[in-house]
């Protein structure tokens, strides 16, 4: 389970690159961060069910993160 945070960590910086590259810094500043911790927390070595329950709560506030502001912060589309 440690090894897929670190393959999480690699396809955030792969996104995070190709925002960069997109002029989308902010973007890119939020992959290259979530980089960091998924690499961190990949080599911390915990227990699968710690892992699971990681996942889980990030999973949870981004899913909340996205809906928040593609509801109250986007603009209408017309």
């Amino acid at each position: 389970m440690a090894r897929m945070f670190r393959v999480l960590g690699f396809w955030t910086l792969v996104i995070g690159l190709m925002a960069f590259i997109g002029d989308m810094t902010e973007m890119a500043l939020l992959f290259f961060f979530q980089t960091a911790v998924f690499v961190l927390l990949g080599y911390l070595n915990f227990s699968e069910r710690t892992y699971i329950l990681m996942f889980w709560g990030y999973m949870i506030l981004s899913f909340l993160g996205f809906t928040y502001w593609t509801f109250f912060q986007m603009g209408l589309p017309f």
